[in-house]
C-alpha cells in the first residue's frame, strides 16, 4: 500500500473556509450568546444531571477564574465561547456524578492505585503513542477518550439496542463532526473515541488543570495556575480514577498528561510507587507541530487565526515546561524514572518499551510482545497523510535561534536535533 502524500497546510493566517465551516459559524452566530458565570454553568450541570451535591466547594474560585479568562480572550468567536461554555458545563456534570457515585459507594475510596506507569513528557513528542502502544497490552488499564469525556456513567441510561455504551456513542456523533469541521486534525493527533487518552479531562473536574490554555487564550488562568500547588487536585484526580478502576480493571494503570512535565513533585507525591517515563523530542520540532495544529483549529474558534501569536505563547509556555522537568527531575527516585529519547524511541518502539517495562518490574510476555506488535501492524506513523511544518514561514520563527533558546534542555537530556 503507497504511503499517503505529504500535506502542507498553507492558509493558516488567512484560512480558506469550507462550505461546511461556514455554514457552522454562520449557525452558531444565531444562536443566544453564553453567559461565562459560575452561576449559569452550575445551573446547567444540575439541569442536565439531576444532581445537586459538587462536594467541596473550593472548585469554585477555580471555576470563576477559567470563566473570567474565557470572557476576557475577546478573539473567541461564538464557536469559541460556547466550546469553552460546554466544556465547563461538562466537567460540572461530571463533578455532580462522581460526588453522586462516591455517596452511594464510599468504598471506591478503598481502592488502591498501585505502580502505574505514568507517561510525562512535551505534547508533539510521541506521548500519545506511546501512551496507545503500552495500552495495548491488555493487563494495563488505561483511559479511552470517551470514557474520559464522561467518565460516570448516567445511571439512569442503559446501552442501545446495539450495546454500545450511550457515552461511546455521543463520542462518536461528536467526533463525525469535528473531522467535518476540522478535517487535517486527524493527520496531526487522530481523537477517535476508542484511542486511549490523557487524565487531564479527569483532573477537570476540579477544574485545576493547564487545558484551558489549549483552547483559548488566557494568560489570567496560566498565571494562577502556575502559582497553584497541584497536589491536592491530582489528589482529586485520583479518586476519579479509583472510581473508574472500581467500575472496571484491569488495576495496573498506564496514564499520561504532558502537564506533569511540570508538576513531577506532586505527581509523585500522590503517585509514590509510579514509573515516570519522560520523552526527550527535540522542543523546535514539538513546537512546529503543536503551534501548526492550533492556528489550524484556531479558524474554527477564533475571530482572526494570528500564527506569530500562537507561536510567542507556546515557545514561551514549552521553555516552562521544560526549564520545571529540568529542575525537577532528579527528585525522583532513580528507579522509578526513565528518560525516553524521541529517536530511540522512533527507531525501536516496542524496545523502548520494554525497557520502560523493565524499569517498572513488568515482565514483557509474548502475549504482551504480541499485543504490541499488532498495534504497530494497525497503526503506521503517518497513515493519513504526513503534515510538513514550516515555522519560519508560517510563524516568522528561526529554528536554529529557537534552538539555541532551548539549549539548556539539550544540555540536560539525550535529545536529538531533528531537521
Amino acid at each position: 500500500m503507497s504511503r499517503p502524500a505529504d500535506i502542507r497546510i498553507d492558509d493558516l493566517a488567512a484560512p480558506r473556509l469550507t462550505d461546511i465551516q461556514r455554514a457552522a459559524l454562520d449557525t452558531v452566530a444565531q444562536m443566544p450568546p453564553v453567559v461565562f458565570t459560575e452561576d449559569a454553568v452550575l445551573e446547567a450541570a444540575m439541569r442536565q444531571t439531576g444532581l445537586a451535591d459538587f462536594g467541596d466547594a473550593d472548585f469554585r474560585e477555580r471555576l470563576a477564574i477559567w470563566l473570567q479568562a474565557f470572557d476576557e480572550d475577546a478573539e473567541l468567536n461564538p464557536i469559541g465561547r460556547i466550546g469553552c461554555w460546554r466544556d465547563c458545563v461538562r466537567y460540572a456534570a461530571n463533578r455532580l456524578r462522581f460526588e453522586d457515585l462516591i455517596k452511594r459507594h464510599p468504598e471506591i475510596d478503598e481502592i488502591e492505585i498501585s505502580r502505574p506507569i505514568i507517561i510525562a513528557g512535551l505534547p508533539r513528542s510521541g506521548t500519545t503513542h506511546l501512551l496507545n502502544l503500552i495500552a495495548a497490552d491488555r493487563r494495563l488499564r488505561s483511559l479511552p477518550y470517551w470514557e474520559s469525556v464522561e467518565p460516570i456513567p448516567d445511571p439512569g441510561e442503559q446501552p442501545g439496542e446495539d450495546g454500545v455504551d450511550p457515552r461511546l456513542a455521543r463520542c462518536r456523533k461528536a467526533y463525525e463532526q469535528q473531522i467535518l469541521l476540522s478535517p487535517l486534525l486527524k493527520n496531526m493527533h487522530d481523537m477517535t473515541p476508542e484511542h486511549v487518552h490523557e487524565e487531564i479531562e479527569v483532573e477537570n473536574l476540579d477544574f485545576a488543570s493547564y487545558q484551558p490554555e489549549w483552547i483559548a487564550t488566557v494568560p489570567r488562568w496560566r498565571d494562577y495556575y502556575l502559582q497553584l500547588d497541584q497536589t491536592p487536585h491530582y489528589e482529586y484526580m485520583k479518586r476519579v480514577l479509583k472510581a473508574l478502576q472500581w467500575m472496571r480493571g484491569p488495576n495496573r494503570w498506564v496514564l499520561k498528561s504532558p502537564q506533569h512535565m511540570e508538576q513531577l513533585r506532586p505527581l509523585l507525591a500522590v503517585f509514590p510507587d509510579a514509573t515516570v517515563a519522560i520523552p526527550h523530542r527535540d522542543p523546535v520540532a514539538v513546537i512546529a507541530s503543536a503551534v501548526t495544529m492550533l492556528a489550524y483549529g484556531d479558524r474554527i474558534r477564533r475571530t482572526r487565526v494570528d500564527p506569530p501569536a500562537v507561536a510567542a505563547y507556546w515557545v514561551d509556555r514549552v521553555e516552562k515546561l521544560l526549564r520545571a522537568c529540568a529542575r525537577d527531575r532528579d527528585a525522583l527516585p532513580p528507579d522509578q524514572v526513565i528518560d525516553v529519547p524521541f529517536h530511540e524511541f522512533m527507531a525501536d518502539d516496542v524496545g523502548m518499551v520494554e525497557q520502560i517495562y523493565a524499569q517498572a518490574d513488568l515482565p514483557m510476555t509474548d502475549a504482551a510482545r504480541t499485543q504490541l506488535s499488532r498495534y504497530m501492524e494497525e497503526n503506521p506513523r503517518g497513515k493519513h497523510g504526513r503534515i510538513v511544518y514550516d515555522l519560519q514561514a508560517d510563524f516568522g520563527l528561526d529554528p536554529a535561534a529557537l534552538r539555541r533558546r532551548f539549549a539548556f534542555y539539550f544540555e540536560r537530556f539525550p535529545v536529538r536535533a531533528e531537521s
